[in-house]
């Protein structure tokens, strides 16, 4: 089972795995309403490193980006869901609309993003180039996505 770590201890947790010579991968992403794309793609995630974290939006950082009636789920919600997936390793929470900063201070040897983007359009790229870090793009399960789940709910 996974667990909470807090924004100030990560960077120093993860170069602690560093040094006892294990990998990390990282991701990010609001995970607002869980569903089998987002399993698929944190399983595919964890499968790259000895250990997967998750850069999880917080209820702040999810408003800004998706606007007021999001996130469905808070933050707490959220990552205890996230931690009990056997995929996932560690969760932060972050208040930016973007994981950059913390990608910057925990240095993965890997990051996962959806493939919607590529190494052109990533916003995070200058960062993983500057510290060596792989990025693996993970194709979407069709149809599947918190936003059409919403909808969905709505027609109902």
């Amino acid at each position: 089972m996974g667990q909470v770590i807090n924004r100030e201890q990560i960077a120093s947790f993860v170069q602690k795995l560093h040094q006892s010579g294990k990998t990390v991968v990282a991701t990010n992403g609001c995970f607002d309403i869980l569903h089998v794309g987002h399993v698929r793609y944190l399983q595919e995630t964890k499968s790259y490193a000895d250990y997967s974290i998750v850069l999880l939006n917080s209820d702040k950082s999810v408003k800004s980006i998706k606007g007021p009636t999001r996130p469905i789920n808070n933050e707490n919600d959220r990552a205890e869901i996230l931690c009990a997936l056997s995929c996932v390793d560690y969760v932060v929470l972050f208040d930016e609309d973007s994981p950059r900063n913390l990608l910057d201070e925990i240095k993965p040897d890997v990051y996962t993003k959806g493939a919607d983007y590529t190494m052109e359009t990533l916003p995070e790229a200058d960062i993983m180039r500057k510290n060596g870090t792989r990025v693996e793009f993970i194709k979407f399960v069709e149809g599947k996505s918190t936003t059409s789940t919403i909808e969905k709910m709505k027609q109902n």
